[in-house]
């Protein structure tokens, strides 16, 4: 499946196939790219250190591969994310550095004189905060390294289109206002809809392209009715895909199209113990039937830009999506250090970027349970707010926190996120009724956000759950235990859809994922957060068929 945009005139070279492939552990500076023998061949995409023969090793993992490219054309080499860090060279020329796996970026390769050019992509999964100050050891979520995501070339035209953000002045007649963006001037313009005949394009003062969609079908979780857009130029073009809806917050509660939504839903990581995040096409489609099963119109990305395979299925199934840039418990070192600082707004600005057109995003989030108690994290808080609402004003911005009444930039936010773990993490070490914790604890943290005056603001729980090893069975139904887990998630689903004002719930998590594999993993049993309602594999635990019940219930009731 290849994700939108799309570029109709240009000619196009799909690079997902085998690679060359080297695994070293020395530095590149110790060796040249010429002294470099491949001796093995693995996908694109992939996770190198997925597959057996590299399990759980850190160094660099070096893909070649050769194309041709037409004798004086230029080029732009897409990568869908590859890291931790990554360097692209190109006939041995260094033309890139990029930092963060999750993060698309392209790589433009200058005409040459030759038909048949090497590719060499250099990814780097091992820890380094000063050159990746994004993945750190300590997340709770284990970071891979190589090329992860779909990779392909294309041959560019003079003045290229590299971008068309759709914004929707009215969902319901189908205006729509489209920001053009090129390499180069563009005198001349034409647009279809559709697949309608192309026509001349208008603009108004600000230099966006005006139109009206000529049978507007609004988009919803219900009926998720979608609609292209091309735009060309006579010798570039670019076809994208939007939906037309509106997203606002008002008075605790949001609004889909001016409709009252609850987002019932699940946290859910790009993993699995064969592919690591390099998920095929069939692993997507898989999750989404799962989740649809289970009655879920919401999903949060956690903790990182998605794969934009999967969000354009989400456009189509009509699920209502949190998307987060990289961000996992970041403390005062990170928010006083400007260059962790200009790597989260450079990551951030670039998910806004290439995934605006999705009517499935409904939030944009940042900074998952950053310590945002001090005035040390201001600056940094207040620049990704202000970046995101520059970028899109029409989308509401939350970030995810675990610090409760400690937490002071909520203030700053459309939506409050909270991540709570009443009746796992508890503080009564002794008591054998922690599950007792949950349903108080949910009533306090509303209460909190009353006493705060920030009752106006809906409310979503982004993390609540507990563990359950797949397969494990007690007769005391403890800690651990499919049946603790499932009782559990009873009473939070049961509370979340009699309570309206609580907004949502994206319960943790969707499915287990691999973690740490040092001392962390002690309380981890296998490396692997356990808290999924299905197992790394998919599989369902007891929980699966008590949220099934419980989510579509409420959504025939309504």
């Amino acid at each position: 499946m290849k994700a939108y945009p799309h570029f109709p005139r240009r000619k196009t070279v799909d690079l997902n196939t085998l690679w060359d492939f080297k695994f070293i552990e020395n530095n590149l500076k110790d060796i040249t790219l010429s002294e470099i023998a491949y001796d093995d061949r693995i996908p694109v995409p992939s996770a190198f250190d997925a597959l057996p023969a590299y399990a759980g090793k850190r160094g660099l993992g070096i893909y070649r591969c050769r194309v041709e490219i037409s004798v004086d054309k230029k080029s732009a080499l897409k990568i869908g994310g590859a890291g931790m860090i990554c360097d692209v060279f190109v006939d041995g020329k260094h033309l890139a550095h990029h930092i963060g796996t999750y993060t698309p970026f392209e790589v433009i390769i200058p005409a040459a004189k030759k038909l048949q050019r090497e590719i060499v992509v250099v990814t780097d999964n091992r820890y380094n905060f000063e050159k990746c100050p994004l993945q750190e050891n300590f997340f709770d979520f284990y970071n891979y390294g190589g090329i992860i995501r779909q990779v392909w070339l294309e041959e560019l035209p003079d003045n290229p289109i590299t971008q068309a953000y759709v914004l929707i002045d009215d969902y319901e007649t189908g205006q729509i206002r489209v920001r053009v963006k090129s390499s180069g001037s563009l005198d001349t313009l034409f647009y279809s809809i559709d697949g309608g005949e192309l026509q001349p394009a208008e603009f108004n003062d600000d230099g966006d392209l005006i139109a009206t969609v000529p049978e507007p079908t609004p988009w919803s979780h219900e009926e998720p009715n979608l609609h292209t857009l091309t735009v060309d130029s006579g010798n570039d073009a670019i076809t994208v895909r939007f939906g037309l809806r509106e997203i606002a917050t008002e008075d605790g509660q949001i609004l889909l199209n001016r409709e009252p939504v609850k987002l019932l839903g699940y946290c859910r990581h790009e993993s699995h113990p064969s592919y690591g995040p390099a998920l095929p096409d069939m692993q997507l489609v898989y999750d989404l039937q799962l989740l649809k099963e289970l009655g879920c119109n919401f999903i949060r990305g956690s903790h990182y830009q998605q794969d934009p395979r999967f969000l354009d299925m989400c456009d189509e199934q009509g699920f209502l999506f949190f998307s987060e840039s990289m961000g996992w418990g970041q403390q005062e070192r990170h928010f006083t250090d400007e260059n962790f600082i200009q790597a989260q707004l450079t990551q951030t600005e670039a998910m806004i970027r290439s995934d605006f057109n999705h009517p499935s995003i409904i939030m944009w989030g940042f900074l998952n349970e950053g310590h945002s108690t001090g005035e040390f994290a201001r600056n940094c808080y207040t620049r990704l707010v202000e970046l995101i609402r520059f970028l899109d004003p029409s989308r509401p911005v939350t970030y995810a926190t675990n610090q409760r009444d400690k937490d002071i930039f909520l203030d700053m936010v459309d939506i409050i996120s909270y991540n709570i773990y009443p009746g796992w993490y508890s503080n009564d070490r002794d008591s054998e009724n922690i599950i007792g914790e949950v349903i108080p604890a949910i009533e306090n943290y509303m209460a909190d956000l009353k006493e705060r005056g920030l009752d106006d603001k809906p409310f979503i729980i982004s993390e609540i759950g507990a563990g359950a090893i797949y397969g494990w069975h007690d007769p005391l139904n403890g800690v651990w235990t499919e049946e603790y887990q499932s009782e559990l998630l009873q009473l939070v689903c049961r509370r979340v859809v009699s309570d309206d004002r609580i907004a949502g719930v994206s319960l943790w998590q969707f499915c287990d994922g691999r973690t740490y594999q040092g001392g962390g993993a002690l309380a981890r049993p296998r490396a692997f957060n356990n808290k999924g309602t299905v197992d790394e594999y998919r599989r369902p635990k007891a929980a699966f068929k008590e949220v099934k019940r419980i989510f579509n219930d409420y959504k025939d009731a309504k």
